[in-house]
């Protein structure tokens, strides 16, 4: 063995390639991996070499004026090194000019883990929120992490997982500390090849909107990168793509037209509980829920982790008007409060009230140009479900057959009447009873008990409204809102004088939800 491979062998090189045929000039990349496995051989220090690492090189890429640049990774002890790669880069010569690399000191590590493999797939697929079909594609490994933090490095498990995440491919790799079992990094192999872009749509219900999209391979798609977890498209779950970023046509009866509108009342809901609720998204932890239009159907619905849109009666409209949308998605955030979607009839009319109430605000709340659906306290006025008109109004909810006040056979109606009661609560508390404004879609309100009640307007209503959902629990009823949202009330007793909690006392003696004992007092 000649001395040099004797040299290369301690040094734990393990060569790819098959050696060059010699020449009488060698060419600039033989030139480079001679000089830079030589370097390695022969100066470890100059890449932080530890006694259990091994060197593999990878490969050689030619730069400018015959620079090379030769790569190389590293193992220890057999396990694989995330940050312990680096590069020799020589120049036309084959002289070595630089080690770039990120490593600053050689590799220690103890590689006996205290946390075991189950332990860290278990929090690898808590912490991975809204990836769909979730399997693991990779089971957790050992392997060290070479970081600045700890110049010794540190042993870790990596978990691969495979899924979809808003719409498109995602393969996650997540690293858990294997001494302390907590979480160190993630990246995704997929979604960092997605950009985001703005589109134009063509809405049937708001005008001509730029919309926000992704780009990714050669096409456009209508998925939120601003809103993680927002994107629309057919009933069979896959996401609305396209070559151009130009979306629908503007017609009633477009499906592709219909996604355009959802996805711009989804990002105007999520930018209200952003802006006026102080909430993290759809489910309060920056993620959204996608939607699916062409349900054949005078109907919408929420099926527990996305929205279906269907059309009107006469086959004229789809039904994805503002509050049509925010009301669907509204049934995501009542969910993704304390004590979820489950419950008596009692409940489930207050979660149709509850998604009343996030589709209005989400009509009030301020948006640049203004939308062609001018605010107001009706529900799915726009898309003439079934016939000519709302199918509910929070002001009045009598005038539509749902009652204005509370009774005994409440809590056993059919659930979109019987959160009629809390519609009206809600209005009640947002314009007062007395607004003398209906030019301006604030009409006066009658009260079950003849008394007036002042309203906070509509962003503090929602505020206050808010805070009462963040204490629900399963099996809610009316008594249990009453009592929780004199409890939030007092959150602005200081700033308000007590303004807040009057009007939420006054509103639901109003529509005659009785005094609960143990009520809070300001």
């Amino acid at each position: 063995m000649r001395r040099e491979s004797a040299a290369l062998a301690a040094a734990g090189l393990i060569v790819a390639f098959t050696a060059p045929v010699a020449r009488a000039e060698p060419a600039p990349r033989t030139l480079a991996v001679n000089a830079a496995d030589h370097l390695i051989a022969t100066q470890p220090g100059r890449i932080h070499r530890s006694p259990h690492d091994q060197i593999r090189r990878l490969g050689v890429v030619s730069g400018a004026r015959g620079t090379q640049y030769v790569a190389y990774d590293r193992t220890y002890a057999g396990l694989k090194v995330y940050g312990g790669d680096f590069v020799v880069v020589t120049d036309k010569t084959g002289q070595v000019t630089d080690v770039s690399g990120g490593q600053s000191a050689p590799l220690s590590v103890a590689t006996a883990p205290n946390v075991t493999a189950a332990a860290a797939l278990t929090t690898t697929r808590t912490r991975t929120r809204g990836l769909k079909g979730l399997a693991v594609s990779v089971q957790p490994r050992l392997v060290v992490l070479a970081d600045h933090d700890r110049q010794g490095g540190r042993l870790a498990y990596e978990t691969v997982l495979a899924g979809t995440r808003s719409g498109m491919p995602s393969r996650p790799h997540v690293l858990v500390d294997a001494q302390t079992g907590k979480e160190l990094m993630r990246w995704d192999e997929v979604l960092a090849d997605s950009t985001p872009a703005k589109g134009t749509a063509n809405t049937f219900y708001n005008g001509p909107r730029i919309i926000d999209t992704t780009f990714s391979g050669r096409s456009y798609g209508l998925s939120d990168p601003l809103r993680p977890g927002v994107r629309c498209g057919g009933m069979d779950g896959r996401t609305y793509s396209g070559t151009d970023n130009v979306w629908g046509n503007g017609s009633g009866t477009d499906l592709e037209t219909a996604c355009t509108d959802a996805m711009y009342a989804a990002a105007r809901e999520w930018n209200m509980l952003r802006d006026w609720l102080g909430r993290d998204g759809h489910d309060g932890e920056g993620r959204g829920f996608p939607m699916r239009v062409g349900l054949n159907d005078t109907n919408a619905y929420w099926d527990i982790g996305y929205a279906a849109f269907g059309h009107n009666s006469a086959g004229t409209k789809q039904a994805t008007a503002i509050d049509v949308i925010a009301h669907e998605l509204g049934h995501a955030v009542y969910q993704q409060t304390p004590g979820g979607a489950l419950g008596t009839t009692e409940t489930h009319a207050l979660n149709e009230s509850s998604a009343d109430i996030f589709g209005t605000l989400t009509e009030w709340y301020g948006d640049s140009p203004p939308s062609p659906d001018t605010p107001d306290y009706l529900v799915a006025e726009q898309v003439d479900l079934v016939g000519p008109g709302p199918i509910r109004s929070m002001f009045k909810p009598s005038q539509l057959g749902d009652p204005d006040c509370f009774s005994a056979d409440v809590p056993y109606m059919e659930p979109h009447a019987g959160g009629g009661v809390q519609n009206h609560w809600f209005y009640l508390l947002a314009e007062g009873s007395n607004p003398d404004d209906a030019a301006h879609n604030r009409p006066n309100s009658p009260t079950c008990n003849g008394k007036q009640v002042k309203g906070v307007g509509i962003r503090h209503a929602g505020q206050i409204f808010m805070e009462t959902l963040n204490r629900k629990f399963q099996n809610w009823g009316y008594a249990d809102v009453r009592r929780a949202s004199l409890e939030a009330a007092l959150i602005w007793a200081s700033t308000d004088g007590c303004a807040g909690y009057k009007a939420v006392k006054d509103a639901w003696d109003a529509v005659n939800v009785p005094a609960q004992a143990g009520e809070a007092q300001c």
